[in-house]
């Protein structure tokens, strides 16, 4: 039996292990005061949960009529819905690690812009904590717009994140871009009545198909949480499109079932580190077929059914770091600072219906570093892919770096480089570089391959403008280089390395559970084809800045 990696695989894999070989420096304490009163041996008399509106109308720059009107229509997050969230209740010994894990949940929900925990003394030996929260506004209505890679966007929508105060999700939509139109409906919570169990529902009718979706799961939500079980099933039908010089080549059908049911135990966290061990089975059925009227690709992928038992082992290292303006606009951010690795096998059976039997395969691994005072690189490689008659098949290697350079004010620098390679793909698999996901001076998809590499520099500015007491405002001057090559698709037109400038607006809607960063860029492609436009405008929406 031949196992083996591409020479980018080994490549990259060789270098992120170096990475991870070299010494990391201990993040500083914030809960100085926590970690004394830990070690006192003092407990904890009461929780009492102190939750505010959207607005502080007691501040003169948010007591305003519009405020006031949102803080009436708002029903504010339950005390109990929160309560179910802390890792800590009355009577137990107070633990410094608790609190500061229990800060990372409640920040992690959405619904909640701020969360603070006071430690508040009552006697020798006894305190009381007071967790205070302000909720963020959860309706999404109305009308958004995206452009991106010369391409539109546009959606209409209804969406509740927090409905009536109990962290449920539910919402109805009607969004279109260069793939398809579609019509959804979406219902999710984390703790269903009351439980731990997390569940959610999709239903989507397109303009090219059908998406159907259920996922019911109790996670591991803790680091110290000891077991997790779930099940979830969906089917997708859909039109798939291949690209060439960000126009559409071919189109086919593609119509995919999976399914996975797991249960998984941990011993908790001992020693500052967390082993998880996760088995089940996990099935997907792919189909594809020839759509009239569409043009028709080259050779069509090959129907597939695989069913595979699988065990997966997950380590974590808690090593978390509290900061601000790295990826959000002055909001505490927590950067996963410690090792994380995880490693999954799974084999497909014909006995349980497979139509081959391949050893499938996956594994990440990450972690993060500080090679000056304040100075923070990130790294994550993963690699998936499957091991078929003794030789590697669709196997794709992915690592990625992003350091984060703080200057004097409020400047920081910012560089991200990540690179990609599919390994045999199969007629479906391909790596895509262009306006939506990366390259922002070019169309979107505008090239294709079997390799691809990015880097990405900025010089970031975080204001202390507060607009409207809405909007943080920030801003970046950029340079995108990066190129997608081999394969049967690549792009005649320009198939070298690409680059582009451009110069970008961030506002962070910060009092709102649905948008995060909302990006005004301009970018001027530096070797552009005769087709394109000189100027690209891109107007998206993204999780970080």
């Amino acid at each position: 039996m031949r196992f083996r990696l591409s020479r980018l695989g080994c490549a990259l894999w060789l270098v992120l292990g170096v990475i991870v070989a070299l010494p990391a420096r201990a993040a500083p304490t914030d809960g100085a005061m926590l970690v004394h009163l830990e070690a006192a041996g003092v407990r904890i008399n009461e929780v009492r949960i102190l939750n505010r509106n959207i607005f502080d109308t007691s501040n003169p720059d948010e007591d305003k009529r519009l405020f006031r009107w949102a803080n009436a229509l708002h029903i504010r997050t339950r005390a109990g819905v929160i309560e179910r969230i802390l890792l800590f209740r009355a009577g137990e010994r107070l633990s410094a690690r608790l609190i500061e894990e229990s800060e990372r949940l409640l920040r992690g929900t959405g619904f909640l812009q701020d969360v603070e925990m006071r430690v508040v003394p009552v006697r020798d030996g006894l305190v009381d904590i007071e967790v205070i929260t302000r909720d963020s506004w959860t309706i999404e209505p109305g009308l958004s717009l995206g452009r991106s890679g010369g391409e539109n966007s546009r959606s209409v929508s209804l969406r509740e994140y927090n409905l009536a105060g109990t962290g449920i999700q539910l919402g109805i939509g009607r969004s279109t871009d260069v793939d398809r139109s579609e019509s959804d409906f979406q219902l999710a919570g984390d703790r269903l009545f009351g439980s731990e169990l997390a569940g959610s529902l999709v239903l989507s009718s397109n303009s090219d198909g059908e998406r159907r979706g259920l996922r019911l799961a109790r996670p591991f939500r803790a680091l110290d949480s000891r077991w997790s079980a779930g099940v979830g099933v969906s089917r997708d039908d859909r039109i798939d499109s291949v690209y060439n010089a960000g126009e559409v080549a071919s189109q086919y059908r593609h119509q995919q079932n999976l399914a996975e049911a797991y249960v998984g135990w941990s011993g908790g966290l001992a020693e500052g580190w967390v082993r998880r061990y996760t088995v089940g089975v996990g099935a997907r059925e792919d189909a594809y077929g020839l759509e009239p009227g569409k043009a028709p690709p080259a050779r069509l992928p090959g129907d597939e059914t695989l069913v595979a038992p699988f065990v997966r082992v997950d380590l974590i290292e808690d090593r978390f770091e509290k900061t601000s303006n790295l990826s959000q606009i002055g909001r505490p951010e927590f950067l996963a600072m410690g090792l994380a690795a995880s490693v999954q096998i799974g084999q497909a059976m014909r006995s349980l219906g497979s139509t081959a039997d391949p050893l499938l395969y996956q594994a990440s691994l990450s972690r993060g570093f500080e090679p000056a005072p304040r100075h923070r690189l990130l790294a994550v490689a993963s690699v998936s892919g499957r091991l078929l008659d003794g030789q590697v098949d669709r196997q794709r290697v992915s690592a990625r770096a992003q350091y984060f350079l703080p200057q004097t004010g409020r400047w920081l620098f910012y560089g991200s480089v990540s690179a990609d390679a599919i390994t045999r793909p199969g007629v479906a698999d391909t790596l895509l570089l262009g306006g939506d996901n990366g390259l922002r001076g070019y169309p979107l998809r505008y090239q294709a391959g079997t390799r691809r590499a990015l880097l990405t520099i900025e010089e970031r500015y975080y204001t202390d403008q507060f607009w409207w007491q809405l909007l943080r405002v920030g801003g970046a001057v950029f340079a995108d280089l990066g190129r997608a090559w081999g394969g049967d698709n690549i792009n005649l037109l320009n198939p070298g390395w690409l680059g582009n400038v451009g110069v970008g607006l961030r506002l962070f809607n910060v009092r709102s559970a649905f948008i995060s960063v909302i990006h005004l860029d301009v970018a001027v492609p530096i070797n552009p084809d005769a087709r394109m436009s000189r100027v690209q405008f891109l107007v998206h929406t993204r999780s970080s800045f």
